[in-house]
């Protein structure tokens, strides 16, 4: 590990903001095309709604298991190699996505890009925090957050003009020259860090029984939507999901060296926060995972502008959530993070109003505008409040954590909800079955974001975060969970 911090307004410096923010921008621009495009690969690989949501969730089924076990892999063997190893991962993965022949190939593909994204995403911000001196850590994550932002922002664009192009594929060949440059950056310009005094083995048993139960359960939501419950296939795979997640929580319990240490759940606000991690980032999930569909499929309207409907969420997120993290310090974070839950609520139930032969500026956008504003009020306090809850010693651990719980909620919500509104089979492609169900969904997220205020009511108390916990707010786009923190330094 190198003994020198470098200086964020140096050469070197711009070069290793550089690579970390190709890296993950690489991801989040991935991230925002794969549902513009969802429409047209569900046509040419004849997938039904089950087959669009694995190729959503196979990839979060492997960011969800493994980001935190990734993050201890790179502390180990080297920030910049785990960090080169997922790029490089996540660009030959993207070459299987774009010569996929099938769904089947697709899926995984999405299964292979998730590995990648597990690698890349917490070394991203990891190396930036070993590598800048201590002045200068919070711009670099900030300016990192900026550039990020910006690759969530046109990805809509981007994935949209190639998707209306007519070839889909392209939006994973546009990985490769990505991947390609990071790689050329990182082992250029990026020096080597690691933990010189981590120890104990890695905690491979609970990342196996994490996947296993993630994936059970989500093989048997998704089942369930055109076999039921009373489907052999179904009950199995949710018995296998339940029980190693029991397995997960025994040997998180009792290892040496847990990925997951329970322990830090004894924290009520740490608990509260990630209560409504979960219910939050479950609806936002599988809302925007169905609006962008429908406006395709429902409404007629081009990739393009389907993707570019829900900019102006990430618009205001990047306007305003320097503000909301400071209101935050200032009155604390129950207030915010009630509010902005119910502000979120209220833009699901604005989106009710979208139908056939409505406009986008009188049906679509009131509600993305309020949907927006939640977020605002919701993410930055929520962001400070998991680092603040916990000893600084713990702060990596603790935004992994928040992490991993809101890529699951992501997962579980687009596997389970959809269920539970009755969109099934091919009814996306039917404009009337989608619209029903659609509404159903719109409802159920709206219940859940309501929720998360009165999680947030009851759980976080009046008392604002203590001066000395006050944290820099950096949340790099409305769509992705908060970001990974390693606080080794």
């Amino acid at each position: 590990m190198t003994d020198e911090r470098i200086a964020l307004g140096t050469a070197r410096g711009r070069w290793v903001l550089a690579a970390t923010a190709l890296g993950s921008g690489m991801a989040f621009l991935d991230g925002t095309v794969v549902n513009v495009a969802l429409p047209e690969m569900g046509e040419d690989l004849d997938a039904d709604i089950a087959g669009l949501q694995w190729i959503v969730n196979g990839y979060m089924l492997m960011l969800a298991s493994l980001v935190l076990l990734s993050g201890s892999l790179g502390d180990r063997l080297g920030r910049r190699r785990t960090f080169v190893v997922g790029v490089i991962w996540f660009g030959v993965a993207s070459v299987v996505c774009a010569l996929a022949p099938n769904l089947e190939v697709m899926i995984a593909g999405r299964v292979l890009q998730g590995i990648g994204g597990a690698l890349l995403t917490p070394g991203s911000l990891a190396i930036l925090q070993t590598t800048f001196q201590h002045s200068d850590r919070g711009k670099a994550v900030g300016a990192w957050s900026g550039l990020t932002s910006v690759a969530a922002a046109v990805g809509p664009f981007v994935g949209g003009t190639l998707v209306d192009s007519g070839y889909w594929q392209l939006i994973f060949l546009l990985n490769v020259p990505l991947a390609l440059l990071t790689v050329l950056v990182t082992v250029r310009h990026v020096p080597e860090t690691r933990d010189e005094e981590s120890a104990g083995k890695l905690d491979i048993s609970g990342a196996v029984f994490a996947t296993v139960g993630l994936a059970g359960l989500t093989y048997g939501l998704i089942r369930t939507g055109d076999h039921g419950f009373g489907d052999a296939m179904v009950l199995a795979s949710l018995v296998i999901g339940v029980a190693a997640f029991g397995a997960f929580l025994a040997v998180e319990r009792h290892g040496s060296h847990p990925m997951l240490p329970l322990g830090i759940f004894a924290n009520l606000r740490f608990t509260g926060a990630n209560l409504v991690t979960v219910v939050v980032y479950g609806a936002l999930g599988t809302a925007t995972f169905l609006v962008v569909v429908y406006l395709q499929t429902g409404l007629g309207y081009s990739a393009l502008w389907a993707g570019a409907a829900l900019l102006p969420m990430t618009v205001l997120m990047l306007a305003l959530s320097g503000y909301a993290g400071g209101l935050s310090d200032r009155i604390g974070a129950r207030i915010p993070m009630t509010v902005g839950p119910l502000l979120m609520a209220g833009g699901f139930l604005l989106m009710l109003r979208i139908d056939t032969g409505t406009s986008y500026v009188t049906a679509v956008l009131p509600g993305v505008v309020l949907l927006g504003l939640g977020l605002v009020a919701t993410v930055a306090p929520l962001t400070a409040t998991v680092l603040s809850s916990v000893e600084d010693h713990h702060a990596g651990i603790a935004s992994g954590v928040n992490n991993a719980v809101a890529r699951s909620a992501q997962l579980m919500a687009v596997a389970a909800i959809p269920m539970a509104a009755g969109i099934t089979g091919d009814s996306y492609r039917d404009a009337v079955a989608f619209h029903n169900g659609f509404g159903v969904a719109l409802w159920i997220s709206a219940a859940l974001a309501a929720a998360g205020g009165g999680i947030a009511w009851v759980t976080l108390g009046e008392r604002g975060l203590p001066r000395k916990d006050v944290v820099h707010h950096h949340t790099h786009c409305a769509l992705e969970s908060p970001p990974y923190a390693d606080s080794k330094s």
